[in-house]
């Protein structure tokens, strides 16, 4: 099976000298999901939490919304001339009664969700197939002090990138601050898809009380898993995107970008932000 990490020989050069050394890389496989047998999607992952990862991807596609929608995960054999097994192609089949997409040749996407959709066609599409509406949860709140302690605390749970430097985390927190789960991969999406493919299989969707916190940007990609989870808060150390944006305020998720310090934007919900009224200012 694949390893998360790999070594290769580089040639360093510091200040003018010239010595030889292993370095550390992150690891980066392609992983072929299937649906019932069938070809759905293939991704470049980190390999490891490869069952999260096809589970998290098809609560993103509309197809699992709970445990009991899924009846198993496995490993396909073969892939290489001798018929051993790579690792690299699952296999999930769903429990009777679950709608599943039409799979064709055009179906077939070579990345993760929503590939091919694009502006008010792709809002229309979370907003109507999500079965976790954020709207509907229970008042979530939380404060800009605990906003602020959130990068800290992904970032020391990154053990993958002290070695490699090289890897996305994406990271659940309870609405006090706790960390519930972290999971990194070469993919920032894909670390998303094994956090929420995580809380499938143990039969804790939706994440109704959660912040999600991840490494990078928030793209609508990104904003699209977490709506598909039910996650009402959204929180990015970069920029997000206008379409990010746009579906954070359809949906009604908490949309907070640019988080560095005591420093943040609110992008969308900001009815979730404790903030102290006379400090709010046009």
């Amino acid at each position: 099976m694949g390893r998360v990490t790999e070594r290769r020989k580089v040639i360093r050069i510091r200040d003018g000298a010239v010595s030889t050394r292993p370095d550390t890389l992150v690891a980066e496989e392609p992983l072929e999901i299937r649906l019932n047998g069938k070809p759905l999607a293939i991704t470049m992952r980190t390999p490891g939490d490869d069952f999260a990862l096809a589970a998290g991807f098809l609560v993103s596609e509309g197809v699992l919304a709970a445990a009991s929608d899924l009846r198993n995960i496995v490993y396909c054999a073969g892939a290489t001339a001798d018929g051993s097994n790579t690792y690299n192609v699952v296999d999930v089949t769903t429990a009777p009664g679950v709608t599943v997409p039409d799979i064709t040749l055009e179906r077939n996407v070579y990345t993760t969700s929503s590939c091919g959709l694009c502006g008010k066609a792709s809002l229309d599409a979370v907003r109507t197939t999500t079965r976790h509406p954020i709207a509907d949860t229970l008042p979530l709140r939380v404060t800009p002090e605990l906003l602020a302690e959130l990068p800290d605390r992904l970032r020391a749970a990154q053990r993958v990138f002290d070695r490699t430097g090289g890897l996305h985390a994406a990271a659940l927190f309870d609405e006090h601050g706790e960390l519930l789960d972290v999971r990194e991969d070469v993919g920032r999406h894909n670390a998303v898809d094994k956090l929420v493919g995580r809380a499938l299989q143990s039969g804790r969707l939706p994440l109704s009380r959660t912040v999600l916190m991840v490494s990078g940007r928030a793209s609508f990609e990104l904003a699209q898993k977490a709506v598909m989870a039910g996650i009402p808060v959204l929180a990015a150390v970069s920029a997000p995107s206008s379409l990010a944006v746009d579906l954070a305020a359809e949906t009604g998720m908490t949309l907070v970008g640019f988080l560095r310090g005591t420093s943040m934007n609110v992008y969308a919900g900001e009815e979730r932000i404790a903030l102290r009224a006379a400090a709010v200012r046009a």
